[in-house]
């Protein structure tokens, strides 16, 4: 009886050591962003991208990037490069947005700039793309803010 007790105990000692180092290699690994793809087809993109494929064609000539925060949020950071037009704005903004480029959408966190990507498209857009995640998925990913 007392053998089959420690051999329990240990059984469990080792399936929580097992746990603990399992949990800790999940953990511990700091994010890093991914490569640009440097062939990422602009024309096709889905209307919700990723953080990683807006950093593979934010530079692009015929990509633009619009933050549809408030000032103040966008003076505390936002992407290097990408243009301001708060989403209390946009309806009177729209002649803003241009028609011959592909124009990703961001906010702080996905959901005022899904909000202003359905608006654009149920008013004529079809070349608009909600940002997932916003600046919080973008900082998190490692990739710029400035202030």
């Amino acid at each position: 009886l007392k053998g089959k007790r420690i051999i329990n105990m240990l059984r469990i000692k080792l399936l929580l050591t097992f746990l603990v180092l399992l949990i800790l290699t999940a953990c511990g690994g700091a994010a890093t962003p991914s490569a640009p793809v440097a062939d990422t087809d602009v024309l096709n993109l889905p209307q919700t991208v990723n953080v990683e494929t807006v950093a593979s064609i934010q530079d692009r000539d015929d990509v633009i990037l619009i933050d549809v925060r408030e000032q103040s949020e966008y003076d505390a950071g936002h992407i290097p490069g990408i243009t301001l037009v708060p989403m209390s704005e946009i309806q009177n903004r729209l002649d803003e947005i241009p028609t011959d480029k592909e124009v990703i959408v961001t906010c702080r966190s996905g959901n005022r700039s899904g909000q202003v990507t359905d608006f654009l498209r149920k008013n004529g857009f079809d070349n608009v793309h909600n940002m997932q995640g916003g600046i919080v998925a973008w900082e998190q990913a490692g990739y710029p803010v400035e202030q």
